[in-house]
C-alpha cells in the first residue's frame, strides 16, 4: 500500500503546504471523500471549501510530517504546522482509509495548538520517528488494546506496570514525566473516561488508537500513540481535541 502512504504525503505537502488544494484533492482521493473534521464538509468539494481559503489567509505554510504508518488500508499521519511565521502553531493527528489503489476514501482527525512547556519537559512532537519495522506488529497491537482495556476503560490503574515501563518517555503536554506521572494523570479528574475505542491500527513497534474520553463535562476525540519496546509501552504522545456541538458539525461528526 506504499500509494496511500505517498498520497497521503501529498495530499498534505502539495494540497495544504503547497497551496493546490483543488489539484491535489481530486487526485488522491477516490470515488468518494467521507470527512470526519468537524468543520469540513464531505467530498471534495466541502475539502475545497476549507482549505482554498485556509490556504489564502495562512499565506505562509510550513507542514512537517513527523511520522507516518500504515496498517492495512489505513494510514496515520502526525504532522506539526507552523502558520504565517509561527503566529500559529499546531499538531495534527490523522488517520485515513484508503481503496485498493491506496486513494483517500475517508479522513478522521484531531487538531491541538502545539505546546512548547510539556509537564513532562519531552517536546510535544519529539521523540522516535522511525519505525522498527522487525518488531511484532500483533503481540504489540494486543498490548496496547488490553492496556486500553483493562487501565484506561475499566480504570485498572494498579494494573500499569504490566503494560508501561517505568521511564516511559511522555510527549502529552499535560503528563508527568516516566509511570508516575501518567499514573498521576489517569487518576486525576482532567483524564476523565476513556468511553469509547474507535480503531487501533499499527506497523512494527508503532500503535495508534483513536477513541473517546469524558473529562470535565466535555466529549473528547483523542489519539495515543504507542512505541513498544521491551513488551511494554516505552513511548506515548498524545492529541485532542474538544468535540464540538452537533450543531457546529460540518458532516457527520468525530467518529
Amino acid at each position: 500500500m506504499a500509494n496511500a502512504l505517498d498520497n497521503v504525503r501529498r495530499i498534505y505537502l502539495e494540497g495544504i503546504a503547497g497551496g493546490n488544494a483543488r489539484e491535489a484533492v481530486y487526485k488522491y482521493t477516490g470515488h468518494r471523500y467521507t470527512q470526519h473534521s468537524t468543520g469540513v464538509g464531505d467530498g471534495a468539494e466541502g475539502f475545497l471549501a476549507f482549505f482554498e481559503p485556509f490556504v489564502a489567509r495562512n499565506p505562509e505554510r510550513e507542514i512537517e510530517i513527523v511520522r507516518i504508518l500504515e496498517d492495512g488500508p489505513w494510514v496515520f499521519c502526525n504532522a506539526y504546522q507552523s502558520l504565517n511565521g509561527g503566529a500559529a502553531q499546531w499538531v495534527t493527528m490523522d488517520l485515513f482509509y484508503t481503496d485498493a489503489d491506496g486513494l483517500i476514501l475517508e479522513h478522521w482527525d484531531t487538531i491541538a495548538p502545539y505546546v512548547e512547556q510539556t509537564k513532562s519537559g519531552s517536546d510535544m512532537v519529539g521523540g522516535a520517528t522511525k519505525i522498527d519495522l522487525s518488531a511484532h506488529t500483533e503481540a504489540n497491537k494486543s498490548l496496547v488494546l488490553e492496556f486500553t482495556k483493562e487501565v484506561l476503560q475499566e480504570g485498572r490503574h494498579d494494573k500499569i506496570g504490566q503494560f508501561v515501563a517505568d521511564g516511559v518517555i511522555q510527549h502529552a503536554p499535560a503528563i508527568g514525566a516516566g509511570r508516575e506521572g501518567l499514573t498521576e494523570w489517569l487518576t486525576s479528574k482532567e483524564a476523565g473516561r476513556y468511553e469509547m475505542l474507535f480503531k487501533l491500527i499499527g506497523q512494527g513497534d508503532f500503535v495508534i488508537t483513536y477513541g473517546k474520553r469524558y473529562a470535565l463535562d466535555k466529549d473528547i476525540a483523542v489519539f495515543n500513540v504507542y512505541r513498544v519496546a521491551g513488551g511494554k509501552i516505552a513511548e506515548c504522545w498524545m492529541n485532542e481535541e474538544q468535540i464540538s456541538p452537533r450543531g457546529e458539525w460540518g458532516n457527520s461528526g468525530k467518529f
